[in-house]
This record gives C-alpha cells, structure tokens and sequence, in this order.
C-alpha cells in the first residue's frame, strides 16, 4: 500500500518532522509525495535559488536519455539504481522496458517512504522484472549480493547513481564506494552518475539553505570531482557536462541552459 502525505499518517519509520531529501526532490519534480516541512525546505531554497527546480529535472531527463541510449544502442537488458529516492515520472524500469519489455531493474533504497512507495508503484512488465532491495548504498556488498537474487553478473549491467553521492562530505569515500560497486560489475557494463556542482554563486547558497533545513546534507562537487568517479573508465561522448548538455534531444538545440547538475556516462573495459 502507499503512504497518504497529505492526511496525518505516515508510513512506519518516517519522520515527518525532518526536511528528507527524497521527499524535497520529489517536490521539486511536482510530485505530491511529500510533507510540509518538505515544501518549506524546498521553497526556502528555491527563494535563493529558483534554478534547483531546472536543476532537479536535468538530472531526471540525464537517466531517461542515458538509459534509452544503454537498452537501444548498446543492448543492455538489466540496470542497478542505487539510491532510487521516490517513485516518479519516467522510473527506470518504465523507460528501459518502454524500448525492451524483457529488461530488468533492481533498485536500491534504505528509506522507509521509499520502500513503501516502490513496493506499490514498481511492477515492471510481464515479460521483464523489477525488484526493490531495502539496504544501505553504505554496504556495496551486500547490495551486490541481493542484487544477484535477479541480476546475471556475466553479463553488462547498467549502474546509475544518480543526486546521491552529494550526501557524503569525504570524496575519496565517496569514490571508494563508487569503485566498490564498479569492481563487481562485468566487462562491457556502465554507469551512469549525476550530483550537483558548485558552478554558480546561486547553487551554492541553495546548498547552504538545504543544509540548514535538511536531516542528510549535501556536499556540492566541482566538475573535476564528479570525472574522478569515472577514472578507469571509458566515458561516452560527450564526456562529463552539465546534465542539460549531455546528448540533448534535437529539438532542445539552441535552447539548452547549463545547469549546476554535472553528468556523465561511461563503459567498463
């Protein structure tokens, strides 16, 4: 069953006292999974910052481009995402099996909200599956190891992490545990990453107010440091670019923005 945010009940273990990233973000996109403490840290830093909602549906439009690109172009059939936060528009398995049915998705979450939404909203198709795994990204192996309740580890699998790896102040902590999941991922797999940066006066303070307000905060990165997490990789063109940049449909030519939200796509040798 799903949660009702808008009435007084909560699923159990979510506390609607506390800002919660998921929820923001959902806000932002215009979803209604959300709280009021939620919108009032999402309105506090959109008043700093009115971009973050632009920002937010970069990334969402990176996973849709980037998973169409890995099913259509490069045949893969099965995606790992890692810190799924909640259910929306265009979930990765919606897009994946849109252009192949029989693909398959293991999402990866430890957030009660999330958990109770993914079990509702999640199904997959007839011919492919998705699965939810309640574990901590904090714990490569053990996800890895849940994940292979569905996943064929001989064969590609697509990686994505997207807006998550923000929330861990220490990068090289950060890369480790990225390193840690890509270690256990065959030859010819991918992996798709996205975070905010620090490219503009007004995404910073947006990441001053989010942390004054919210219960996880979050670390901006310079655009070096998101390409760093792709080091001994095999990044598709057009390389680590703002989110809105990275292979925009054509119609979007010649109105793309930049956006503080840096991307990029890569293959493992």
């Amino acid at each position: 069953m799903t949660s009702t945010p808008s009435g007084d009940g909560a699923p159990s273990g979510v506390d609607t006292t506390v800002a919660h990233s998921a929820r923001v973000w959902n806000y932002w996109l215009g979803g209604k999974d959300n709280y009021p403490v939620d919108r009032e840290a999402g309105e506090y830093v959109m008043q700093a910052y009115p971009e973050i909602v632009q920002a937010a549906r970069a990334d969402r439009a990176f996973l849709v481009r980037a998973v169409t690109h890995l099913v259509r172009e490069e045949g893969v059939r099965q995606f790992l995402d890692v810190g799924t936060g909640l259910p929306t528009h265009h979930n990765t398995h919606e897009v994946a099996q849109a252009v192949a049915p029989e693909a398959k998705v293991v999402y990866v979450d430890n957030d009660p909200m999330v958990l109770a939404h993914a079990r509702a909203l999640l199904t997959g198709t007839d011919e492919g599956e998705t699965r939810y795994i309640d574990a901590d990204l904090r714990e490569p192996e053990k996800v890895l190891e849940a994940a292979r309740g569905l996943l064929d580890f001989e064969r590609p699998i697509g990686l994505t992490i997207l807006g998550t790896m923000g929330h861990f102040a220490d990068i090289q902590e950060a890369q480790d545990i990225v390193g840690r999941y890509l270690d256990a991922l065959p030859s010819g797999s991918f992996f798709a990453l996205c975070d905010g940066t620090s490219t503009s006066e007004g995404m910073i303070v947006a990441a001053e107010r989010w942390n004054e307000t919210a219960a996880l905060p979050y670390h901006l990165r310079t655009p070096a440091e998101i390409a760093g997490f792709f080091d001994g990789l095999e990044l598709l063109d057009p390389g680590v670019v703002s989110a809105t940049r990275w292979r925009p449909e054509p119609a979007e030519v010649g109105e793309v923005r930049d956006a503080d939200q840096y991307c990029g796509l890569a293959r493992k040798p």
